[in-house]
Formats: C-alpha cells, sequence, structure tokens
C-alpha cells in the first residue's frame, strides 16, 4: 500500500490508475473484483480465459478518468473474439499512454452502492455511503460520518439510508453482508488517517452479488502536486 502511494507521489501524479487503486483497496480489507492488467493482447486474452467469461475490458492509465465517455469500456466481452476486438478498440483510441489493458471478472448484481472519502474543509476527513451507480446524484441517497469510524458508526449510516430495505432480502436476492460495508466503511476512514495524501476516495459502483458487495470502479485522488 506504502509503495503505491510512494511510487505515485513520486511521479506527481493526481490520481491513481483504477488498477492501483482497487489495489489499495484490497490491501485495506474492502472487497474488490478480480481482476488483471495485460499489457498486450495475447495477456489480455490468456487473463480472460483465467478469470472466466464474461469479463469486462477497460484501458487503464492514472490520466484516464473518463474511461466510458472516451470508449475505453467493453462490457460482456463472452470469447476471446470479444476481448481481442475491446483490445484492438482501446489501443486505437489511446492517446495518453496506458499502463495497459485492465481485464475484469463481470460482476452480476442488480443492486448498486456507492462508498468513498472526502476531505472537508471544516470537518476533515468523512466517509459517506449510499446508493449508487446512476441513482448517485439523481436521488442523493447519502449519509456520511467523520472519521475514524467505529462500527457503530458505520452501522449507523447503513440505517440512516431512506431506501436502507434495498439492504435486506430483495427481489429474491440474499440480504447484503452487513458485516463486510461496516468493515469497509470502517476502513475508509482508516485509509485516510493513515495516509493524508490520499484527498478522494470514489467507489461506484460497490455492485451486490449474491450477499457480497464488490467494488467494480474506484477513483483515488492525490492531494498533490497539483
Amino acid at each position: 500500500m506504502k509503495e503505491i502511494l510512494s511510487n505515485a507521489m513520486k511521479q506527481n501524479l493526481n490520481t491513481l490508475s483504477e488498477y492501483d487503486g482497487k489495489l489499495l483497496l484490497k490491501n485495506a480489507g474492502i472487497p474488490t473484483v478480480r481482476e488483471k492488467l495485460a499489457r498486450t493482447r495475447d495477456e489480455a486474452i490468456r487473463f480472460a480465459e483465467e478469470l472466466g467469461y464474461p469479463v469486462v475490458v477497460k484501458g487503464c492509465s492514472p490520466k484516464l478518468l473518463h474511461k466510458t465517455e472516451k470508449g475505453m469500456v467493453y462490457l460482456n466481452c463472452n470469447n476471446q473474439a470479444d476481448v481481442a476486438h475491446a483490445c484492438d478498440e482501446i489501443t486505437s483510441k489511446d492517446d495518453i499512454g496506458l499502463d495497459g489493458i485492465l481485464v475484469q471478472e463481470q460482476v452480476p448484481g442488480s443492486r448498486e452502492l456507492v462508498m468513498g472519502l472526502i476531505r472537508d474543509a471544516q470537518f476533515g476527513p468523512c466517509v459517506m455511503f449510499g446508493l449508487g451507480g446512476i441513482y448517485t446524484e439523481v436521488l442523493k441517497d447519502t449519509s456520511f460520518r467523520v472519521a475514524p469510524l467505529s462500527a457503530q458508526d458505520a452501522e449507523s449510516m447503513l440505517e440512516e439510508l431512506r431506501a436502507k430495505d434495498i439492504l435486506d432480502e430483495f427481489r429474491g436476492s440474499p440480504a447484503v453482508d452487513r458485516s463486510l460495508l461496516i468493515q469497509s466503511l470502517v476502513q475508509l476512514g482508516n485509509l485516510a488517517l493513515q495516509h493524508p495524501e490520499i484527498a478522494e476516495i470514489d467507489i461506484n459502483p460497490l455492485i451486490v452479488h449474491g450477499s457480497q458487495p464488490v467494488a467494480v470502479d474506484a477513483l483515488v485522488i492525490l492531494s498533490g502536486p497539483n
């Protein structure tokens, strides 16, 4: 974890790549999607075979903040030909110098959550939790706590959502593993205190697969140099 942040700061990066960002979260005990970073098309195909189809194929770079808008995300890659096509399309659009091609297990789930970290000018580091995906900005159903968080603090954040029933049994799906959500929220607060160089973390979406919350995308913004 320290090596990831140290290398980024030495390179004067303002953000971590998605791959490094999720490595940071995984090392902190936050559940993340299975994924591998490929350097070539052949390697991406091999990784897809190892992860199992379907997979998601993305361009990966700390300079790439809006992957979908730039056509750098390909969902539902179901075979080698799909992965090869996605890689060719991504590399043809590369104008920033990608770190590689990110190959992810495609996580199914109808419930999407969001959690993150901000540094408020008045209150300092704060942890956020709420409804994710396309509903984050529309419904604005979120809860905040100042770090550090206790398990009770995190649990109360879950209860404050107006749509908290979505965490219970839902349309034939089991209740969300609240212990994992609570653990993740507590760990986000700890990251803020242990690493002041982290300015912001945005985990969206956090997809609920069965009962398990899984971070499938993450943005980590650093405090320097700009």
